[in-house]
């Protein structure tokens, strides 16, 4: 055999060698994560090649983060492992993500979607993830985490309709449910995630209570429980911070909670809804065997009726301390077959400082129904206001029934509503200090004031702006505002031109409720601008020397002056002096 078949024979050795050792370079690798410090996983997500996937884990942090920022890391080359990077490189997969607040030593549960491969091997991967303090920064802390990566099947890889929707949000991915126990309060924070490929914007996010205690288990406190946010970016993650009281007629078990989410997938798009669910648990006791569903009663009480609140609402809608309104509720008799007949509802308010939150305008607080036939509804209106001066949330009314069915006299029961209760926002000005109250055109004017907040509710995201003719226009930002308490403003105002009218500064007060509604309030005072002083020369104001310079100084004249008489002296004495010797 000559000695270029051997080497050609060696060349296909070789390269045979090299492809069946190929896949073995890239092959999929677990990584050790016990000695993470700030990355952790409660378990290892697992998502399909060709498919967008949910990469889920939580930091916990030795530090506060203000606001924080989170990405998976790619750099090209320089994988210390030689461990084959699982995902499609996009701006969607290495785009940093917006976390938020970091509490030192808390959890903060993290989500980043991505797009696995196609023509990766199934097995795990290590995927290195990094935290940064801001938007624009380094990298910071990077640490690795790991994926659990499955082949699609051959149809499902090639079903495109099941693309990733533009906008879709999951709720409390990898969290623990919600448990509480009667009578303690229930705080708990669900994440809710954009899985989608798009941002969605104008979000909220409404939790759909129900007066029933067996649908909804939680006292209804607050006047508002939507959550809302501007935007959240795909594969960004915020939190819903609840705090419920809970029920003392619960029953222990699992009770779902609906959500029902509008949002905007483009900034001016229309408003769309998603509907998500979560559980919670509640521990209290143990429901009676002899209860059925609802509509359905124990058999000792078959033959009295059941009267329930079945809907109700107030006009206005909202309800402001120290207003009146009208309160329409709509009672229905919730039995199969039991008539109800001599009905008295009597309405009792909830009390704050030992006085009635709520009282009757006009009428009774009593009202008498003849009858109300099984599955009958009748609807009581009431003329009432709200007293001034409460905190802004929900008061109850209780409603109490005395009534007859046809084998229970003078039965008694009573069910209550809850009213959530508005404040106006309040708020007044100080005087102002302006120094100095005129200036010249490119001078400074520096204008300080406070604002204070003599309402009961907090005033948000405070900003004063300053406008006229005469200056460059400013604004300040001031925060937020508790009740009774005052934020102070300090800006300079820069003359523009010439004052040309009566030298009056345009103000704008505005500031955000709860929910984000803006409100403006104007002020005004008065700032002089004239025209800049021209640039005066050293003859105009002469300085020290040149005064001295300048005033009229005798002493020369006197000494010229004597010189002169010495002169005239000495010719006069000569002259006589000749006389004398011709004589």
């Amino acid at each position: 055999m000559s000695m270029k078949n051997i080497r050609k024979i060696f060349g296909v050795f070789l390269v045979f060698i090299t492809v069946l050792l190929l896949p073995l370079q890239s092959f999929a690798k677990l990584k050790n994560i016990e000695g993470n410090g700030v990355f952790h996983q409660d378990k290892i997500p697992v998502g399909k090649t060709g498919k967008i996937m949910s990469v889920t884990f939580y930091v916990e942090t030795g530090s506060d983060y203000g606001d924080a920022w989170a990405g998976i890391a790619y750099d090209d080359g320089d994988d210390e492992d030689d461990v084959e990077f699982p995902f499609e490189l996009t701006s969607e997969t290495t785009d940093r993500k917006h976390v938020g607040k970091i509490t030192k030593g808390k959890k903060k549960n993290i989500t980043i979607s991505a797009r696995v491969r196609r023509d990766i091997p199934e097995g795990y991967y290590g995927i290195p993830v990094y935290l940064a303090d801001d938007k624009d920064s380094g990298r910071g802390i990077q640490e690795y985490i790991n994926v659990y990566i499955q082949k699609s099947a051959a149809n499902e890889s090639s079903n495109e309709s099941e693309a990733v929707k533009d906008v879709d949000f999951t709720i409390g991915e990898g969290q623990a449910t919600p448990r509480g126990k009667y009578p303690d309060v229930l705080n708990f924070s669900l994440n809710m995630a954009n899985t989608g490929k798009l941002t969605a914007f104008d979000v909220t996010a409404h939790m759909v209570m129900d007066k029933d205690s067996t649908v909804f288990p939680f006292e209804i406190n607050d006047a508002n429980y939507d959550r809302h946010f501007d935007k959240i970016e795909s594969g960004g993650m915020v939190s819903l911070d609840y705090s419920f009281a809970i029920q003392k007629n619960t029953y222990t078990g699992y009770y779902p909670i609906k959500l029902e989410i509008n949002y905007r997938d483009s900034s001016e798009g229309e408003l769309k809804k998603a509907e998500e669910q979560f559980f919670v648990h509640i521990d209290n006791k143990d429901k009676d065997e002899t209860t059925t569903a609802a509509g359905e009663f124990n058999p000792n009480d078959r033959t009295k009726a059941r009267i329930v609140v079945d809907s109700y609402r107030t006009e206005p809608k909202d309800v402001f301390a120290g207003e009146s309104f009208e309160l329409f509720i709509t009672m229905k008799n919730a039995s199969a077959s039991v008539p109800a007949s001599n009905i008295l509802f009597t309405l009792e308010s909830e009390k704050a400082n030992d006085s009635a939150v709520f009282s009757m305008e006009e009428g009774s607080s009593s009202h008498a129904v003849n009858s109300l036939p099984a599955n009958q509804t009748t609807e009581l209106k009431l003329r009432m206001t709200a007293r001034a001066g409460v905190d802004q949330r929900s008061y109850s009314i209780t409603i109490n029934e005395q009534y007859d069915s046809p084998e229970f006299k003078n039965a008694t029961d009573k069910v209550t509503v809850d009213i959530p209760v508005k404040q106006v926002a309040r708020m007044n000005v100080g005087s102002f200090d302006i120094n100095p109250d005129t200036i010249s055109v490119g001078d400074d004017s520096n204008v300080t004031f406070q604002i204070n907040n003599t309402g009961k509710v907090v005033l948000y995201n405070l900003m004063a702006k300053f406008s006229a003719d005469s200056i460059k226009e400013n604004e300040a930002y001031i925060g937020n505002i508790k009740p009774g308490e005052s934020g102070n403003v300090d800006v300079n105002l820069t003359g523009k031109a010439v004052t040309s009218d009566d030298g009056k500064i345009n103000l704008i007060i505005s500031y955000e409720d709860e929910n984000g509604n803006v409100t403006e309030e104007t002020k005004d005072f008065i700032l002089n601008v004239t025209e800049a002083a021209e640039e005066e020369t050293d003859i105009a104001e002469p300085d020290i020397a040149d005064n001295e310079t300048n005033h009229f100084n005798v002493v020369p004249f006197i000494i010229a002056g004597a010189l002169v008489a010495a002169v005239i002296l000495i010719v006069v004495l000569k002259k006589r002096k000749n006389k004398k010797e011709q004589v």
